[in-house]
């Protein structure tokens, strides 16, 4: 199978963080990683997988649905309420066959996902015992950290005020491109100790040629920067992708990046980009001309 041949790989290379998702291909992702991890040493590795989705059964999922080429037969129903948290993790660890999960992140939770209906889920989480349980969950031993995976930083800002939160994902918002979510929230994160997992390091695309940003065609502002990125990386010779996957190490509240792949040839590009030597130079001139916010940590150098 292409996905155990995947996984099998990055092992190789010395990776062992890997997260998934009940929504992920409408469950076929946590079977596939699952499978391929199941007979690991489990203290060897760090798995991540998320709450807050449902997955019913569902005869009429067609490929494509939700952009998924290969989905189950499961629909996803939102849940972020007490029995909805517990239930889905428990049915993670049945599709991951794993009674661990090391991390659990809510899934999807604000605006940008559930427009009006966003006070409604998130009284779930608060009011409705979505919140207990991941404490619960954690204090159990069955989780080891809890935090939220989210394309929003304000929602996970908020979510810090309501409980101790371990670690966040957060995807799309602190990127070579955007620094939105730099000093409201990830430098809160640093002085809290809340560890920051990034997401979406190429912005749906755009930063690795797709000309897609947060999943839809980028506006013509957002192609513009992009020029400029591109300019400046051809001026110094390096890699666009290879700069956007770099960048937000140098953040201390950054401990990793989560990078997709479909193939072993995607993964080793992932793998050469953010191993290709980036001349401090280069940081420099892109704090000079204003591509960066101007309290980004920068790599190479302390600021």
């Amino acid at each position: 199978m292409d996905a155990t041949a995947l996984i099998d790989a990055a092992w190789a290379a010395g990776l062992r963080y890997f997260d998934t998702a009940p929504y992920y291909g409408y469950t076929l992702s946590e079977r596939r990683v699952g499978d391929a991890l199941v007979r690991r040493d489990r203290d060897a590795f760090t798995l991540s997988s998320k709450v807050g989705r449902l997955m019913r059964p569902d005869a009429s999922v067609l490929s494509g649905d939700d952009g998924w080429a290969e989905p189950l037969s499961f629909r996803p129903t939102f849940d972020y309420s007490y029995d909805g948290i517990m239930r889905s993790y428990e049915d993670s660890q049945q599709r991951l066959g794993m009674p661990r999960i090391d991390i659990v992140y809510v899934h999807d939770i604000g605006s940008m996902t559930h427009g009006e209906r966003h006070a409604s889920y998130w009284n779930q989480l608060v009011a409705g015992g979505g919140f207990r349980a991941l404490v619960q969950l954690r204090e159990s031993g069955g989780v080891g950290a809890i935090g939220l995976g989210v394309n929003e930083w304000e929602v996970a800002s908020d979510a810090m005020d309501e409980l101790p939160i371990d670690v966040i994902l957060l995807a799309g918002r602190y990127t070579l491109l955007e620094q939105t979510a730099s000093v409201p929230l990830l430098d809160r994160c640093a002085r809290e100790q809340t560890a920051i997992v990034i997401g979406g390091v190429f912005n749906s695309g755009i930063l690795a040629g797709n000309g897609k940003f947060n999943y839809a065609d980028a506006p013509a502002e957002v192609i513009e920067k992009v020029r400029r990125l591109t300019a400046l990386c051809e001026r110094f010779g390096v890699s666009l992708p290879a700069a956007a996957l770099q960048f937000p190490f140098a953040h201390p509240s950054v401990m990793s990046c989560v990078v997709g792949a479909r193939t072993v040839s995607q993964l080793q590009q992932n793998i050469a980009w953010l191993e290709q030597g980036v001349p401090e130079e280069f940081w420099i001139a892109l704090r000079n001309e204003g591509l960066v916010a101007a309290a980004a940590p920068l790599p190479n150098r302390k600021m």
